[in-house]
């Protein structure tokens, strides 16, 4: 299986657009999602200097426009899997088929300005805590009262939270571990944006989502979420809650994934895959910078698809695993049974407790993909549904 990610801020860098403004219709699409956005894409993808893309409100549109405008020229009708980081999500649940692109780069924009106003409110801040017993850093992150905003891969969460805290954490580090400020604006992913997470609700309920067309995996917990209304409601409630990376990639790993394209500006995802998914079976990995990259990422598809050319296993009719576990299917569904849209079908057993499954088309029940205390991963088909009526 492959896997397209969608970078997250901290990724961009001076210029990184330049080279894809050559491509027939590149630069018209961009200043179309430019006019959504309410900044100028163009400009902050060419000459804009490195201060002027580490504003939040200009940042976010940024990097979601470059990731789509990136996967316009990849087959991904032949991509199996999908995840972004932070705003990143926003990309990956366009390329899922959740968002349109227009609705993408419009929530992007509402996210950045508002996050950025959240950020003047008061003085935050965000630091790395490099190493250390996991458990300490966390109790740590709690003893100053700051909140661990990111957590992506071993040895490495993201505390925030109040300036005043994070230079207390510094002073008095965890055992084995380093503290390192960030460059950034404010506290994202804590409760210090709750008033950009209101905002973004308010824009975002007017949106009308389809359900994802292949795997989509969520910041929140790893899970692939199988409604486009479910995914919504988890881009709104991840600006203050904490950016799950780790588990994202975990899931990769229970999927399989055998290729992994990081879409521009790349580099920062594909380096943590590659330090966490290493040794025998590790993921293929391409970086997509500039167009010069294209036929490389079009050749990976292809070897690791597994689709070739066709639809992906992954449609609508497949009801795929919410979360790892086991599975427990109805015992009273049996194949051939009607069912109707929301209708539970099973749970996965998981260590914080059952997990819904749900049908989300009416049809009938043709085939059980997977069984009884069976153990099953993250965006695992489940059960198949035809002959919707």
């Amino acid at each position: 299986m492959l896997a397209v990610l969608s970078p997250g801020q901290g990724s961009q860098k001076p210029g990184f657009l330049t080279p894809w403004l050559e491509l027939p219709g590149a630069e018209a699409r961009l200043r179309w999602w430019s006019a959504l956005a309410g900044v100028d894409l163009v400009h902050l993808g060419t000459a804009a200097d490195a201060d002027e893309i580490r504003d939040t409100a200009r940042t976010q549109p940024l990097l979601v426009a470059a990731a789509l405008l990136a996967a316009e020229h990849l087959p991904m009708h032949d991509v199996g899997l999908v995840a972004g980081h932070s705003v990143g999500e926003l990309g990956a649940a366009a390329l899922a088929g959740v968002l349109s692109a227009e609705a993408a780069v419009t929530l992007a924009g509402v996210r950045g300005r508002e996050m950025a106003a959240a950020c003047a409110l008061e003085p935050t801040g965000m630091a790395a805590v490099l190493g250390g017993d996991p458990d300490e850093v966390l109790a740590a992150i709690e003893a100053h009262g700051l909140h661990p905003a990111n957590r992506n891969g071993t040895g490495q969460i993201v505390a925030a939270g109040a300036v005043a805290g994070l230079e207390k954490l510094a002073a008095e580090p965890p055992a084995k571990a380093r503290v390192i400020r960030l460059q950034v604006a404010g506290a994202f992913h804590t409760p210090y944006m709750a008033p950009a997470e209101a905002a973004l609700a308010a824009v975002a309920g007017g949106i009308a989502p389809a359900d994802p067309a292949r795997i989509l995996l969520s910041n929140r917990d790893g899970a692939a979420v199988n409604h486009g209304r479910e995914m919504v409601q988890r881009l709104v409630r991840q600006v203050t809650a904490p950016v799950r990376w780790d588990l994202c990639m975990r899931s990769l790993a229970d999927l399989g994934v055998t290729g992994v394209i990081e879409l521009p500006p790349a580099g920062t995802l594909a380096g943590l895959v590659k330090r966490e998914l290493k040794g025998e079976g590790a993921p293929e990995i391409v970086t997509l910078n500039t167009p010069a990259d294209l036929p490389a990422a079009r050749d990976l598809i292809a070897r690791h698809s597994g689709l070739h050319g066709h639809e992906p296993v992954i449609q609508f009719r497949v009801v795929v695993s919410p979360a790892a576990g086991t599975f427990e299917p109805l015992t009273e569904l049996a194949e051939g049974a009607d069912l109707r849209a929301g209708q539970v079908i099973g749970h996965v057993a998981t260590r914080q407790g059952p997990v819904e499954v749900t049908a989300h088309h009416n049809g009938l029940l043709t085939e059980w993909l997977a069984h009884q205390d069976d153990p099953v991963a993250p965006g695992q088909p489940l059960a198949r549904i035809g002959g919707q009526h």
